[in-house]
């Protein structure tokens, strides 16, 4: 007989009953060559003719479960012809099918091309509905039994699809298909979300709890699918975080300007990098600032710490709040950490008696007031806390009794800084003398630090320095006036120029610069600050054009100050005294120093220079600092006489209102100014002192050592003390600064290197992460771009990459490549542009993207040409082996961080590609493990997306990667061509 068609093939065999081997032999010699059985639709044919009465044909079903296991047809095709066939009521057809999917329903696998893999997904998909849809009717035929009174059946047939859909869906690989095929076909997604909730409706009246047990079970488990990538497990085991403690303290100490936002993505990207518990997270940021606010040095230190602590950390967690999945969690994840906290009873009692408060019912009361608290938490805790206190004797001592609090100082410091803000908006010429009075009141003790601290955890110091920026530009002209008007806006001028001075050394030049716009006139105050004002890092000309003005004018003022016997007031352009200044002096200076005047004329001159007002003294020092710099060793004795005789305040009682308020503001300034050019003169000038050291974290490193033992001895202390503190935050900031990056990064990953202990690399890169954070951005670059590629492409170097310093190193590097991508975008922080730098390397010219074009990491490879072959498989020989996702989102590979991300993830490739293994391959799994654990759900923009599509079938093949789970992570399945490879490398697992 010659057969036309596979159903005239089928009936013939069925009717000459051949053995389902010889049928498969026969089925060969009828269709020898061409079309595979899937395209002839063999499975479905098979289907339709077992199918045809109401009970299966056993014969034609014997030959659908030899082709199953002789691989004649594939599983996507089987599962596609089952979830086609709806007659449920034919309960002999339905239990065969249900037989036929358990043969394979929990070892699906497919190694054709991506294209059938990603049909397997879609099969899958069709068969999760079938079988839902056969339980439903199985529910329903049982729900009418038990009404008939014959249910014993129809609960066989509901057991059996229960059971299916259990043995299905607890299969990993299995969920990882189904969330491949979610993402491609979302409407049959959302009706497999309908047919669940119809099945609990059904099942919610059955009386069985077996049954409704079950069911319940593959509900949960298919619930699970589309977020089965963002379960972490939180880490219990430990309770201390110094990543966390350090980030806090860094920003505490070194950026209390900085916004909150920043502080908050920061600290998030901590949390989930290490998966710390709310509870915990909050209680290590509490822990950092009571230590913070301990060990900050007594001044203007210990208030930007207060303000940090009871104004600026509030609202932050207020913005935390907005991160956690529900208002009331966060609230009683909060009053978890004060319980914690309370615990901690001798770190709170050595902060109540720096501060000589109770500081944890400050805090308890601002958290409360930003409804992080509810009020009865905070009645109970305060209550707590004070029981506590009672046993805590020394903190009654009676010399404090008198000594007002700084946490309640700073929080009606905050209020007051509106009130000013308001004052400072109104019209200056109406009331300059009410005016004055405010000022006057704010320059009183420590009044100004306080107010500017609060301003400065607020973040309105910016809106304050433009305030006074305008106001200082009020003052510099003066039409006709009186002696008494005259010298109201000398004060004016004198005090608003010495505020911006101590706010622009106290909190960086950064907060007193304008945005940059099109308008013309600078203010004079930017403009003095900019070119002639003495800052960390900063060489200023003395032969500037800003310290040469007209001639005129220098002659004028030199005449002033040497033949009166005070300055006049009366139309005095103030700023024009300030720019002339610097050629005053020098006049005088040459003067001085031909012996046209004496020592007595020059004591004259200056004391004329800071009679009245003391800001014209502050830019004689100003250049003087700038001018000795370029002197040599035995010329420069004159220029620091006229610096000490302008330190020094005048004793006279001819001097303006509030003149010693304004004399301990200049000291200040000028020790500032001074503090570099005295240290490399070797001088010392006394400068009037106010009991307070105001530069506590100047000056730190050891003298005559070099400064790679300064580094290595610092971060041996700090590992063995398990935390960074605020004294070794600035040396390794001034060492990140004296070093540069490269130095600083590669002398702290040998470090790291060196440890051989478990428990102690672990805390060496939490403490490293936190150092790195002083300038993320330039370190992740010099250790992706240059550390990393150097150490995986020399051999003689692989042997550091071994466990435990390899998987340490892994995790930082991650840590840091996602730290530094996901903030990128932003500004980077005050702190980060105040440090010059120093250019790493052109990163487009030594990383270049273009396959015409190897990059020098590539060509650093010792693999054979050969090699290149192996990155991709004979499928997908023509997609380029640096094809990457970023390439599809179109991401700018201009910026280097992006350059240099691309090329490390290309040498990772070309590492799981080669024919060579050894420690260095080991690290590249470490390393994409760290991705797969820090990585969260929906962050489609991460650095993974930088990985080469080649990369996941290498992967697959080490087998610790080999997971469902591990394919989903690294895959971008946003894209089609991301869910292609992820479906294709796990169907072949």
């Amino acid at each position: 007989m010659k057969v036309v068609n596979l159903k005239q093939a089928i009936l013939q065999a069925w009717k000459e009953r051949w053995s389902d081997y010889q049928w498969a032999i026969n089925m060969k010699k009828f269709f020898p060559k061409g079309a595979t059985w899937d395209i002839l639709n063999l499975a479905e044919a098979l289907l339709e003719q077992a199918m045809i009465g109401p009970s299966p044909n056993p014969l034609i079903l014997s030959y659908l479960k030899y082709a199953i296991s002789s691989q004649m047809v594939s599983c996507s095709s089987v599962l596609t012809a089952i979830s086609k066939f709806d007659d449920f009521s034919r309960d002999l057809c339905v239990q065969a099918l249900l037989d036929i999917m358990d043969m394979f329903c929990d070892r699906l696998s497919c190694h054709g091309k991506a294209e059938e893999c990603l049909g397997l997904c879609r099969a899958l998909l069709s068969a999760l509905q079938w079988l839902l849809r056969c339980t439903i009717a199985s529910a329903e035929l049982l729900r009418e039994g038990l009404e008939a009174g014959s249910p014993a059946a129809c609960e066989k047939q509901l057991t059996m699809c229960l059971q299916r859909l259990e043995k299905t869906l607890s299969s990993t690989k299995n969920r990882a298909l189904l969330h491949i095929a979610k993402l491609e076909e979302a409407s049959s997604w959302t009706a497999i979300e309908h047919s669940l909730l119809k099945l609990g409706e059904i099942l919610a009246n059955l009386s069985s709890p077996q049954l409704r047990s079950q069911a319940e079970q593959c509900g949960t488990l298919i619930r699970s699918i589309p977020t089965m990538l963002s379960v972490h497990s939180e880490r219990l085991h430990k309770t201390g975080f110094p990543t966390v403690h350090a980030v806090v303290l860094l920003e505490g100490t070194m950026n209390l300007t900085g916004e909150t936002q920043p502080l908050v993505e920061q600290l998030m990207m901590v949390k989930r990098m290490q998966h710390i518990p709310t509870p915990l997270f909050v209680l290590e940021i509490w822990k950092a600032c009571f230590v913070g606010l301990i060990e900050s040095p007594e001044g203007t230190e210990e208030l930007k710490w207060t303000a940090f602590t009871f104004l600026k950390i509030p609202q932050v967690l207020v913005k935390l709040k907005k991160y956690s999945h529900g208002d009331k969690d966060f609230t009683e994840d909060v009053s978890c950490a004060f319980e914690f906290l309370l615990k901690l009873t001798p770190l709170l009692d050595k902060a109540d008696q720096r501060c000589n408060c109770d500081c944890t019912r400050f805090l308890l009361q601002e958290c409360s007031k930003q409804g992080l608290l509810s009020e009865a938490c905070e009645t109970s805790l305060v209550a707590k806390r004070t029981a506590d206190r009672e046993h805590a004797p020394q903190l009654k001592s009676a010399e404090n009794a008198n000594i007002q609090p700084n946490p309640g100082l700073i929080l009606r410091a905050e209020p007051t800084v509106t009130n000013i803000l308001k004052t400072m908006d109104a019209d200056h010429s109406k009331s300059p003398e009410g005016l004055l009075g405010v000022l006057g009141h704010m320059l009183s003790g420590k009044s100004l630090d306080l107010l500017l601290a609060a301003a400065a955890a607020t973040g309105k110091l910016k809106s304050f320095a433009r305030k006074f920026i305008n106001l200082n530009e009020f003052t510099t002209h003066g039409s006709e006036e009186s002696t008494k008007a005259a010298s109201v806006r000398a004060l004016l001028f004198d005090i608003s120029f010495l505020m911006l001075c101590h706010v622009a050394q106290t909190y960086g030049s950064e907060v007193i610069l304008s945005e940059s716009s099109a308008r013309a006139e600078v203010p004079f105050f930017e403009t003095w600050m900019q070119a002639c004002m003495p800052e960390e890092g900063k060489v200023l000309n003395p032969d500037h054009p800003c310290f040469r003005p007209d001639s005129t004018k220098v002659e004028s003022l030199v005449a002033l100050l040497n033949n009166s016997s005070e300055m006049k007031l009366v139309q005095m352009k103030w700023h024009e005294a300030c720019l002339s200044i610097s050629a005053a002096i020098l006049e005088i200076l040459n003067a001085w120093e031909n012996g046209v005047l004496a020592f007595e004329s020059i004591q004259k001159i200056t004391d004329n220079i800071k009679g009245k007002v003391c800001s014209l003294a502050v830019c004689a020092v100003a250049w003087l600092v700038a001018h000795v710099r370029m002197l040599g060793l035995d010329e420069r004795e004159k220029s620091l006489q006229m610096i000490r005789q302008l330190a020094g305040p005048l004793y006279s009682e001819n001097t303006l209102q509030f003149y010693n308020e304004r004399v301990v503001i200049m000291s200040s300034i000028l020790e500032h100014m001074c503090a570099d050019v005295l240290q490399q003169t070797a001088t010392q000038i006394k400068f009037p002192s106010t009991g307070v050291d105001t530069m506590p974290y100047w000056n730190l490193l050891p003298p005559k050592r070099p400064i790679k033992e300064v580094l290595t001895d610092v971060f041996a202390k700090v590992l063995e003390k398990g935390w960074v503190d605020s004294r070794s935050i600035h040396i390794f900031d001034t060492l990140l600064h004296m070093g540069g990056v490269y130095w600083f990064c590669n002398n702290l990953v040998k470090e790291l290197l060196r440890e051989t202990r478990k428990e102690h690399t672990l805390q060496a890169v939490e403490l490293l992460y936190s150092i790195f954070c002083l300038d993320m951005q330039q370190v992740t670059l010099v250790l992706l771009g240059h550390i990393l590629p150097g150490l995986l492409t020399d051999s003689s170097k692989w042997h550091s990459l071994r466990d435990p310093p390899g998987t340490a190193l892994a995790k930082l590097a991650v840590w840091c490549a996602l730290s530094s991508y996901s903030s990128h975008k932003g500004q980077a922080s005050s702190r980060q542009k105040k440090r010059h730098r120093e250019d790493i390397e052109d990163y487009i010219s030594l990383f270049p993207l273009d396959d015409m074009q190897p990059s020098k990491l590539m060509r650093l490879l010792s693999s054979s040409e050969d090699d290149a072959n192996i990155l991709s498989s004979p499928t997908d020989r023509s997609m380029s082996s640096s094809f990457s996702a970023s390439q599809l989102h179109t991401v700018n590979m201009r910026g280097p961080l992006n350059r240099v991300l691309a090329n490390l993830f290309l040498l990772i490739s070309s590492i799981l590609g080669s024919r060579t293994a050894g420690p260095h391959t080991q690290f590249v799994q470490w390393f994409m493990e760290e991705c797969v654990d820090c990585l969260e759900q929906g962050s489609r923009g991460s650095i993974l997306q930088f990985m080469p599509f080649t990369t996941v079938s290498e992967l697959v093949k080490v087998s610790a990667m080999c997971s469902p789970k591990v394919v989903l992570a690294i895959t971008d399945l946003s894209l089609p061509l991301g869910r292609q490879v992820a479906a294709k490398a796990i169907a072949a697992l």
